[in-house]
């Protein structure tokens, strides 16, 4: 019997595999194509909390290496800088989701996981003591959990018996990677129906995206689905052929009901549907896989009990919901119309107001994510900045003390903060820092005495001069002493 059984190799799926790997969880992931190759470009990038997630475990640098940084965000008509946001990574990160997958799979190889590409899930059957998972192959696979990281057709979720919530789509989109009989050359419109587009990628190919009205058909889309819509736009179809990949996507917003039930759990777009407007997908995935990962890898190693993955729920559900929000009220300014025009003007006014733009760039880069830990100090829930601290050992930054996925319990001069019952699974550093506490959409906050940071980056605790709750917030999170174990400190 598997820890873990993950379906889809996803970005998400990459993701919790490498978390799970790093905490030595005997993990499996299945994923139905036949190698990591996807046809076309996919998702274009992510936003700064996702960056800030990969720095955290040490493997941003391929990504940035080869994605272009944009150092602005368009909420409406208006462009808003993310330069003064409190971030090493005041950008968004155009890049395409094959070269994502590919950098995360050798992240997830280099920790000698493996991806069984080729194997196809036809079901799940659950009961007290494990799941199995069926594939195509006619075998089974046997785990104590399985995650449904297999996308907006999950499976998993349709097996497990989770709804999807939320309005239905009103228009569709087609979106292709094409040849034309002609020169690739740009072209663009807005109209009623939406946004339609002809972007040139530099290989003779072009990225096509027209807008259609009314809600999808049931049909795959077709070649020739493609020529008539373009023809209805544009008075021409451009003569496009060959299509490297076409497809169809919608402004449905919808979202798990649960993102857990029993010994199935979901995440990234299996647990979430909604329009590619503003960039969300792969970053909301990888945001889950990193809350989710140290949570499972602790219940199955017994450190902590089953109750610890029903935060998983409490805390990303809302997150989600926030986002998804977001992409619903950035679809509204696709299409040409007299009274959205009038709402994209007074907000373009709305967002010259001091501070206003800093508030929507927080949210839309996953900066402000903040999840209800309790009342206390506003660092309390929220990512710990990436402050450049000093300790007996030299510089350091903090992302730099969660390469390993591990608690961190961090004293800056207040009280001795004793880890011994948790030795084992929390590391400990005294350091100095000489910086403020600044965090995005909050302002400037007082600095604490000391702070536990979970392995996603969020902060469980907060000392303000004493060690009130400091024990109980790491058997909260981290276990009770019995089960972690004790040791030297």
């Amino acid at each position: 019997m598997h820890d873990v059984v993950v379906v889809g190799s996803g970005p998400t799926g990459l993701m919790l595999a490498g978390e799970l790997a790093l905490a030595g969880v005997d993990a499996v992931v299945v994923e139905r194509r036949g190698s990591q190759d996807l046809d076309g470009s996919r998702g274009g990038g992510f936003h700064a909390r996702t960056v800030e997630l990969l720095d955290q475990r040490g493997i941003a640098g391929p990504f940035l290496a080869e994605g272009e940084r944009v150092p602005t965000v368009t909420f409406g008509g208006t462009r808003i800088g993310l330069g003064t946001l409190p971030t090493r990574h005041a950008f968004t990160l155009a890049l395409f989701q094959p070269h994502v997958e590919r950098l995360l799979l050798r992240w997830v190889e280099e920790q000698g996981q493996v991806v069984r590409h080729g194997t196809e899930v036809t079901g799940i059957v659950a009961d007290d003591d494990g799941v199995d998972v069926r594939l195509a192959a006619g075998d089974a696979l046997r785990a104590r959990y399985v995650v449904g990281a297999d996308g907006g057709r999950s499976l998993v979720r349709r097996a497990a018996g989770i709804r999807l919530v939320g309005p239905d789509a009103t228009r569709s989109t087609l979106i292709a990677e094409v040849e034309l009989a002609g020169e690739p050359v740009p072209a663009g419109t807005v109209d009623a129906r939406g946004t339609h587009g002809l972007h040139p990628l530099g290989d003779g190919t072009v990225r096509v995206v027209v807008t259609q009205d009314g809600p999808p058909p049931e049909d795959e889309p077709t070649l020739r689905d493609l020529r008539r819509a373009l023809d209805e736009v544009f008075g021409t179809d451009f003569g496009v052929h060959s299509p490297r990949w076409l497809s169809r996507f919608t402004d449905a917003t919808r979202q798990a009901e649960t993102y857990r039930r029993g010994r199935v759990l979901l995440a990234g777009d299996a647990a979430h549907v909604h329009s590619p407007t503003g960039g969300q997908g792969i970053g909301l995935g990888v945001q889950d896989a990193v809350n989710l990962g140290w949570k499972l890898a602790q219940v199955v190693q017994g450190a902590s009990g089953e109750e610890l993955l029903d935060t998983y729920h409490a805390e990303r559900h809302p997150a989600g919901a926030r986002a998804l929000g977001y992409t619903m009220a950035q679809s509204l300014f696709q299409r040409a119309d007299p009274r959205q025009e009038a709402l994209r003007g007074m907000l373009d006014e709305v967002l010259r107001v001091d501070r206003a733009a800093e508030l929507v760039a927080a949210r839309v880069t996953g900066l402000d994510v903040a999840y209800d830990l309790g009342t206390g100090h506003p660092l309390l829930g929220r990512r710990v900045p990436d402050l450049d601290l000093v300790t007996v050992d030299g510089p350091v930054r903090m992302f730099e003390l969660l390469h390993e996925a591990r608690p961190v319990v961090l004293e800056l001069g207040g009280p001795p903060l004793d880890v011994r019952p948790w030795a084992g699974r929390v590391r400990r550093v005294t350091a100095t820092c000489e910086h403020g506490w600044t965090l995005p959409a909050v302002g400037d906050v007082p600095a604490p005495t000391g702070v536990v940071v979970r392995p996603d980056g969020h902060v469980a605790w907060v000392g303000e001069g004493t060690s009130d709750g400091f024990a109980d917030a790491l058997a909260r999170w981290f276990g009770s002493p019995e089960e972690a174990g004790r040791g030297d400190g």
